[in-house]
C-alpha cells in the first residue's frame, strides 16, 4: 500500500501489481464515503483479467487519514489535485502502460474534472461508473423534487456543525465538499475550481460511460447528460443491467456483480 502525504491529510492507495510490465493500468476512484476496500472483487476481476489495479482511498475515507471532522477543510478542488498526485505516486508502475482513470460515482466526476483541468496528463482513457451530473432535473418522480431540498438540508447542516455527519448518504464528508456537490444538483454545473471553470469539452480521451440498472442515486439520465458534455471525446455508452451482471444491483452493490463488467473494461482498455 502507498501512502501519500497531502498537506495534513495522508492519502492511501492499494495496489494490485500486474506480471506483465506492459499491460494496462487501471487507477480507481471511490464513490462519495465508500472505502478502497470495498471494490476488493472489482479490482481482483480485473487483475485477474491481466490488469495493474490501483484504488485510491478518497480523503477522511477507508485507510486514508485523519477521518472527516469538522477540522477537514478539502473540497472538489483539492480531491481533483489528489488525483494528480495518486498518478504522480504511481508513475513508476505506470511506466510503459496504458493508463485508464476509472471513476464511480464522485470518483468519475473527479476524474473528469483531472482530464478537463489537466489537458496534458498521462492518461489514456476514462471509465464512468455510475457516474455523472446529478442535477435535479436530471430525477424522476419523487427524487426530483426531493433530493434540491435534500441538498439544501445537506449544506446548510454542514455548514453549521462544520462537517457533515453521514445521515444515510455520503459518510462523513467535510463542509466544501457537500458545499460542491450540492452545487452541481441545483445548478448542473460543476462549481469552479481553483477559480476556473472546468471545460468538459476540451477532454478529448476516449469514454466508456456506465450506467446501472436499480440506480436510483445516479440513474441513467445523469450519466447521460455528463457524456453529453463531453462533446470532443468518443464516447462509448453502455447500460449495465442483471442480463449481463447475473444479479440485481443498485448504486453501490454492482461491486459485488462486476465480474462482467471488469471484463468489458479490460477489453476497453485493451
Amino acid at each position: 500500500m502507498l501512502i501519500l502525504d497531502r498537506s495534513a491529510d495522508r492519502i492511501a492507495v492499494r495496489v494490485y501489481p500486474s506480471p506483465s510490465p506492459t499491460a494496462p493500468a487501471v487507477v480507481i476512484l471511490p464513490a462519495m464515503g465508500v472505502p478502497a476496500a470495498y471494490y476488493r472483487r472489482f479490482a481482483e476481476a480485473l487483475h485477474d483479467a491481466g490488469l495493474l489495479v490501483a484504488v485510491a482511498d478518497l480523503r477522511g475515507t477507508g485507510a486514508s487519514t485523519p477521518p472527516t471532522s469538522a477540522g477537514s477543510a478539502h473540497g472538489y478542488a483539492e480531491l481533483v489535485d489528489d488525483v494528480a498526485a495518486v498518478l504522480h505516486a504511481l508513475a513508476p508502475q505506470l511506466t510503459g502502460r496504458r493508463r485508464i482513470l476509472l471513476g464511480h460515482s464522485l470518483g468519475g466526476q473527479l476524474a473528469v474534472l483531472h482530464l478537463a483541468l489537466r489537458p496534458d496528463t498521462a492518461v489514456d482513457a476514462l471509465v464512468l461508473v455510475a457516474a455523472g451530473l446529478p442535477h435535479w432535473r436530471n430525477f424522476r418522480g419523487t427524487l426530483r423534487h426531493g433530493i434540491r431540498p435534500f441538498a439544501h438540508i445537506m449544506n446548510a447542516t454542514a455548514t453549521i456543525a462544520r462537517f457533515w455527519p453521514g445521515w444515510g448518504f455520503g459518510g462523513r464528508q467535510p463542509r466544501r465538499v457537500i458545499r460542491d456537490w450540492s452545487h452541481v444538483v441545483r445548478t448542473g454545473h460543476f462549481p469552479p475550481i481553483n477559480g476556473t471553470t472546468p471545460a468538459l469539452e476540451s477532454i478529448t480521451r476516449p469514454v466508456l460511460a456506465v450506467s446501472v440498472d436499480g440506480d436510483t442515486l445516479m440513474p441513467p439520465p445523469t450519466v447521460d447528460d455528463l457524456c453529453g458534455r463531453l462533446t470532443s471525446a468518443p464516447v462509448t455508452r453502455l447500460h449495465y443491467d442483471p442480463s449481463t451482471s447475473g444479479a440485481p444491483m443498485n448504486h453501490f452493490t454492482w461491486v459485488k456483480a462486476a465480474a462482467p463488467l471488469a471484463a468489458r473494461v479490460a477489453s476497453f482498455a485493451a
